[in-house]
């Protein structure tokens, strides 16, 4: 009698568990916009590692699960309109080209305006991210745009000079015309009547093949996904350093409405994917340099000394650039300082000492 009393309860337990509803699993829409096509290193990188990442960590609980929608290229917007498409929640989640935004985003300069410090993209990301997470002026620029500051990403090891005929010196330079973006038309103020002309990645291998511009500063795994050799077939060796260029954002208002689980998975796989493109782009850096020389391009070592004297031609963009924060409050000079001893304890140090020209 007690064993059919106690499979009568049991079955009954077992009817009403199946009759109880399972616990939803929550599906969140993310929408990611970038304006580079996507086979952009870091936009590819962006759907091979950051979302798989996001997902495999959402995964340990089955709680969430992100439903990714992603469009690049210029469906949504251009290169140059990320910033803006975030805020105006046109997309969630972006990967802001820092460098076209100097007035709105003006410490995200520090590494383009210390010029021949640092080649290598793993220390200046961790750097600049470091002083992101301790300088709050920093992550509030992207607050003022209506956006929270996720990770810093270096996806190049180091701007070189790319020309139609060979440069081995800013002698070479003078009188050209030179395509740049951003903070790093400014390393050619110091060069007799040369003349930097403002484009965007995309841009430059028109620009150099129709003749209005001579040269163009990128990097090498950039030149050889963008074919330059064709229309650049020199590469001036000149090292002129890793810049941060990229920075994964989300929209504030979409923030908001997220769980505290699937904000922390996408704030620790951002980290993980500022590594991850810094290392990629360190890995890429000799097969890239391989690729342009069989792509008919050739390279050109540029020595110390004219290395120097590049350096030493530019006005003191570092100081500038510290002082206009500092009047703001954002303590610029403080951010140098502690940027480049950051990038010392790693064991770099450049050709010219940028904080030299700090005000006490």
């Amino acid at each position: 009698m007690k064993h059919l009393f106690a499979s009568t309860a049991l079955a009954a337990v077992m009817g009403l568990g199946a009759s109880l509803p399972a616990l939803a699993q929550e599906v969140i829409t993310a929408n990611v916009i970038d304006g580079y096509p996507a086979r952009a290193m870091w936009v590819q990188e962006f759907t091979n590692f950051f979302i798989p990442e996001v997902d495999k960590k959402l995964a340990e609980t089955g709680n969430y699960k992100i439903d990714w929608r992603e469009s690049y290229g210029g469906t949504v917007v251009k290169p140059r309109g990320v910033l803006e498409g975030v805020q105006l929640g046109l997309g969630d989640i972006g990967i802001v080209t820092t460098i076209f935004h100097s007035s709105k985003l003006p410490s995200q300069a520090i590494s383009a305006v210390t010029p021949f410090v640092a080649s290598d993209a793993r220390a200046v990301a961790k750097a600049v991210d470091e002083i992101a997470r301790e300088y709050p002026a920093m992550q509030a620029e992207f607050e003022a745009q209506n956006q929270v500051y996720l990770a810093t990403g270096v996806v190049l090891d180091t701007y070189q000079l790319f020309s139609k005929e060979p440069v081995d010196s800013i002698a070479d330079l003078e009188g050209t015309k030179i395509a740049g973006a951003g903070m790093n038309l400014r390393y050619l103020e110091g060069i007799e009547n040369a003349a930097g002309v403002r484009g965007g990645l995309t841009d430059f291998y028109n620009m150099v093949q129709t003749g209005l511009v001579d040269s163009a500063m990128l990097w090498p795994e950039a030149a050889a996904t963008f074919k330059m050799a064709e229309v650049a077939p020199y590469m001036l060796e000149a090292d002129l350093g890793a810049v941060n260029t990229k920075t994964v954002t989300v929209n504030k208002d979409y923030w908001e409405t997220l769980p505290e689980e699937v904000k922390t998975a996408l704030q620790d796989v951002a980290v993980a994917y500022r590594d991850h493109l810094s290392q990629m782009a360190m890995d890429k850096a000799a097969e890239s340099r391989a690729a342009y020389v069989e792509g008919g391009g050739t390279i050109l070592p540029m020595s110390v000394e004219a290395r120097t004297a590049w350096a030493e031609s530019m006005p003191d963009i570092a100081a500038e650039w510290a002082a206009t924060l500092d009047v703001k409050g954002s303590d610029g000079s403080g951010m140098l300082r502690a940027y480049l001893d950051k990038l010392a304890a790693d064991g770099f140090t450049g050709l010219r000492d940028w904080t030299a020209g700090l005000l006490e």
